[in-house]
């Protein structure tokens, strides 16, 4: 079985390449992020026409997460169970079903914008939020993991330079403090293989030539808990996927599983 996470940064922008990736990949199922689209424009008919189902919990502008299977698709949960809101509004930032033996969760976390900012606290609420919502699926028998754009380096290896992001988020005491307390439910961090250089970046800034050089950082993470990581045969970052004219700045993280 495959399972990817992928922030496809506009799945309406992306949807060619998403498409063709899935065809090529074998991917069973896919946690996207930042679909940038409402339910309704969702391109659940494309998929449907390659053999797969949709979850989506989405309602435009800059967030919205879908986890799409063919293997299933059942027990669907929409949004964060206890999750706080930003600005009065509950972010589409979470969405969670079970799909054939494996149940995932595909999550968007807050960017936290900068230390200090409003959104850096909703962050770490966010993440309080989410460790609490999980614990049960993490402590239990069944294969279980949390999918997505985490937008959190746990450790300075995972950013190509740690004196370029002192005092900025993604890697600060307390974003890895709640990391390691998501991890304390029973998770942990299943790191992927890069196809190329020493680090399995997922990001790349489009920017000053970010990919070109490799200035890249590891944020969109899988944790899994014991019963899922002892399934995994082979985990890797796809990087050819980031490559070319129209890419996402992400890359999908891809995950095998013999379940």
């Amino acid at each position: 079985m495959r399972i990817a996470t992928w922030n496809v940064n506009s799945i309406t922008a992306r949807l060619p390449r998403l498409l063709a990736w899935l065809e090529s990949s074998g991917t069973d199922v896919l946690c996207i992020q930042e679909t940038k689209t409402t339910e309704e424009a969702f391109p659940a008919d494309a998929l449907a026409e390659l053999g797969y189902e949709s979850a989506v919990r989405a309602t435009g502008r800059w967030n919205g997460v879908a986890i799409v299977s063919r293997v299933g698709l059942a027990d669907v949960v929409g949004g964060l169970p206890g999750g706080p809101a930003y600005d009065g509004v509950e972010e589409p930032r979470a969405v969670s079903a079970t799909c054939g033996p494996v149940r995932v969760w595909s999550v968007y976390v807050p960017n936290g914008r900068e230390v200090g900012h409003p959104h850096f606290a909703y962050k770490l609420q966010w993440l309080k939020a989410l460790r609490d919502a999980v614990a049960d699926d993490a402590a239990g028998d069944r294969p279980f993991a949390v999918l997505g754009d985490y937008n959190i380096a746990p450790h300075d290896s995972d950013v190509w330079d740690p004196t370029a992001f002192i005092g900025a988020t993604h890697v600060t005491p307390e974003e890895r403090e709640a990391l390691a307390a998501l991890r304390a439910t029973g998770l942990d961090d299943v790191v992927p293989r890069p196809l190329k250089y020493d680090q399995p970046f997922t990001y790349w800034d489009y920017r000053q030539l970010g990919f070109p050089k490799n200035r890249g950082m590891r944020i969109d993470l899988v944790y899994g808990n014991d019963p899922f990581r002892s399934a995994v045969s082979d985990a890797y970052v796809d990087r050819e996927e980031r490559k070319g004219k129209g890419a996402s700045d992400h890359a999908p993280v891809v995950t095998d599983l013999t379940v």
